[in-house]
């Protein structure tokens, strides 16, 4: 099932349609090619009927390059673009809500700031959460960040897999990976990067040295 799948994703990248790196198609396999194993559209900026244009874009390129494809909030959009999942926020439908629509064999994502809402993840039907953010990040405004402490304690005790989030960049990834992250969720310095492939092998580079080390 795709939902087992997740387990195996060490970076996850998030991002809209406006990426720096030559065209969204060529960029999206690219930085699939180079280790990204999860993408998730994340775009508000849309109408209802660009937004899904565009996610069945995302959907076919990710399918092709053998990437999980996420949408962000919309389920429907999910739905109709052949997505492989959704990932929502404390504030969005609750993921048992969304469980009772997409059915089994489609992933679920859920967004955590703090250590209650890590416990209460895990009654859930989400498959994984994002902890985060862990450093401040416009992409998050007016979101305080949670800082390590928080990364350490869904090292410890969550009982889903778990992608630490915001602000997350190589020059950071190291004190993140040895709080405990085994994945990592990034946005800007992927998407915003003159050099995407080396931002994506950097990243992971980090990762593989914490778990080896």
């Amino acid at each position: 099932m795709r939902r087992e799948l997740v387990q195996d994703v060490r970076l996850y990248l998030v991002t809209g349609a406006a990426v720096r790196s030559g065209p969204l198609e060529e960029f999206l396999a690219r930085v699939i090619d180079a280790g990204v194993g999860m993408v998730q559209l994340r775009e508000r900026t849309l109408t209802d009927g660009e937004l899904l244009k565009t996610a069945r874009l995302f959907a076919g390129v990710c399918r092709e390059n053998g990437a999980l494809f996420i949408v962000n909030d919309r389920m429907d959009v999910a739905l109709a673009a052949g997505a492989d999942g959704v990932h929502v926020g404390q504030d969005d439908i609750h993921p048992d809500d969304v469980r009772r629509v997409v059915g089994d064999d489609f992933i679920i994502g859920l967004s955590t700031h703090s250590s209650a809402e890590i416990d209460a993840a895990h009654a859930t039907t989400a498959d994984y959460i994002g902890v985060g953010p862990v450093y401040e990040t416009p992409t998050k405004p007016g979101r305080q960040a949670v800082g390590l402490d928080l990364v350490r304690y869904a090292a410890s005790g969550s009982k889903k897999p778990f992608f630490a989030i915001g602000g997350i960049d190589p020059t950071t990834a190291g004190e993140v990976a040895s709080a405990g992250a085994r994945s990592l969720s990034v946005m800007r310095c992927i998407a915003q990067a003159d050099d995407p492939e080396t931002a994506v092998k950097d990243l992971l580079d980090v990762l593989v040295s914490h778990r080896t080390s």
